[in-house]
């Protein structure tokens, strides 16, 4: 009797607990919206995967190349212009990862491992997967997956607690066993139907993401095909995105009929996803002279002779690697085929700061500059070139005509606050340290910046104004959070 009164005591306990979403829950009371947002709000979402963004560009798995970062964010934004959610906004990344993944975060953070991308046999399968998991964001499914298992571990817990009450009354220990384990065998079912749920719902949202952003909506399936034949008899061998996104026989034929319904078309790479792949390949190389005998030996192949990709693959290999006579003749030969692409500039003019031909490289970074004004890539190696070249206000310029027209990454803030500071703006250095910790979601050094910044003499009149409007703004977020989210009373203890 004891343990009976025990049990119903921690039963009427749980109850009082539950959120209003989960003591309402009811299959014949009217829609009231997505249930997702009694547990997260869009804001709390941006809060969590801001933080695990965070995380992952301290530890350094985050690729910072501007190269790879501004490729992943033309694909995913060309995506993610199609969604439906027009409130949600989405950052695309590069994890350094040999491992065939790909992943959403709260807040629409998107994350894509290296290995995935060297594992695409064209653009469109890339896009398939990236379109993928953005319909995992603007179908609210992290959300709806912690409101599913909240109310599933309360459905669990009253179950076992009746296992318990059966076996007080019974005075078996077997009853009691028995129950618990298909009380945890059917919470578990039920979570696996929903993330099997989850992930049709995502591919037929990505397939039309797919379609109207101009890929071939046949790459989606056609990926997930690809990596089925991969499979291996054990499930640690198959790739991590089969594991994360359990691709079945039934989902890649929907996926592919879905496809098939609409218009189908033969899309061709991007010189963009040919040259990033090569650049991956590059970065990922160790020792750097690795990928020299690779990309030797697709051009000597019949099939990657024509492959630009590879051509300026071996460029770039002979670049990291230090060859820079042979980095110079290599980029001299893509230039003179094509001119229309930005990489063999930078490049070129990067081999030439390599063998100390110091007037030769600015005056390849001015004529690319003047081709394409205000190109991320271009603009963040010109000015690494300026800062190496002690003149960091020239850089400072730049980066800030970059900044006033192009929503920057937080390693360009970083980058034009190392310039300011080097040219000895420090006031300015503070003020963009600022902003770099904001977007990095730190409020409080962001406001320490700001207020460092303010202490710096000789500010003009122009300056002591956004940094005070700016502190000003950042205090008032800072002052509802807390508000908002007070800290827990500590108990005073009686003597």
């Amino acid at each position: 009797m004891k343990l009976i009164r025990r049990a119903i005591a921690i039963l009427c306990m749980v109850t009082i607990a539950l959120p209003p979403a989960a003591v309402a829950a009811d299959d014949d009371l009217p829609d009231i919206g997505n249930p997702a947002n009694t547990v997260l709000s869009r804001e709390q979402e941006r809060q969590i995967g801001r933080s695990i963004y965070k995380s992952l560009r301290n530890t350094g798995v985050v690729i910072s190349d501007p190269e790879v970062e501004e490729y992943i964010q033309d694909v995913g934004q060309k995506l993610a212009a199609r969604a439906t959610d027009t409130e949600q906004k989405f950052r695309f990344f590069v994890v350094k990862d040999p491992a065939i993944n790909a992943f959403a975060l709260p807040g629409g953070y998107i994350g894509v491992h290296s290995g995935l991308l060297l594992a695409t046999a064209n653009e469109s399968e890339l896009a398939g997967v990236m379109a993928h998991e953005i319909a995992h964001v603007t179908q609210r499914h992290i959300s709806r997956a912690v409101f599913a298992n909240q109310r599933a571990s309360i459905l669990t817990m009253a179950a076992m607690l009746g296992a318990i009450l059966l076996g007080a009354a019974t005075g078996s220990g077997d009853a009691i066993q028995g129950a618990v384990i298909a009380a945890q065998g059917a919470s578990a079912q039920q979570q696996i139907n929903f993330t099997r749920s989850n992930e049709y719902e995502a591919d037929r949202v990505g397939v039309g993401l797919l379609a109207a952003a101009g890929f071939d909506p046949r790459g989606m399936p056609s990926f997930f095909e690809t990596l089925a034949r991969q499979t291996g008899p054990l499930a640690s061998q198959a790739p991590e995105f089969l594991r994360t996104h359990p691709v079945t026989v039934n989902r890649i034929a929907e996926t592919r009929a879905r496809a098939d319904q609409l218009t189908e078309r033969d899309v061709a790479d991007s010189t963009g996803y040919r040259l990033m792949r090569a650049r991956l390949r590059v970065l990922g190389a160790r020792p750097p002279e690795a990928a020299l005998d690779y990309f030797r030996s697709q051009l000597a192949s019949v099939a990657g002779s024509e492959d630009i990709g590879n051509a300026y693959g071996l460029a770039l290999a002979h670049l990291y690697s230090g060859d820079f006579a042979a980095a110079e003749r290599e980029f001299d030969a893509l230039l003179e085929s094509d001119d229309s692409v930005i990489h063999f500039h930078s490049g070129l003019a990067q081999a030439k700061l390599g063998l100390g031909q110091r007037e030769a490289a600015f005056r390849v970074y001015e004529r690319a500059m003047e081709l394409f004004p205000r190109n991320v890539p271009l603009t963040v190696r010109y000015a690494e070139a300026l800062m190496e070249d002690q003149r960091p206000k020239d850089a400072h310029r730049i980066l800030l005509d970059l900044l006033n027209v192009v929503p920057p990454t937080p390693e360009q803030v970083r980058l034009i606050a190392m310039a300011a500071s080097a040219a000895q703006d420090t006031g300015d250095a503070h003020y963009y340290m600022a902003e770099y910790h904001l977007m990095s979601g730190d409020l409080l050094l962001a406001a320490d910046e700001l207020r460092i910044a303010l202490s710096i003499p000789g500010l003009n009149t122009v300056q002591r104004a956004r940094f005070e409007s700016r502190l000003v703004e950042i205090q008032e977020v800072i002052d509802r959070l807390q508000a908002e989210n007070p800290p827990p009373r500590q108990e005073s203890k009686q003597p």
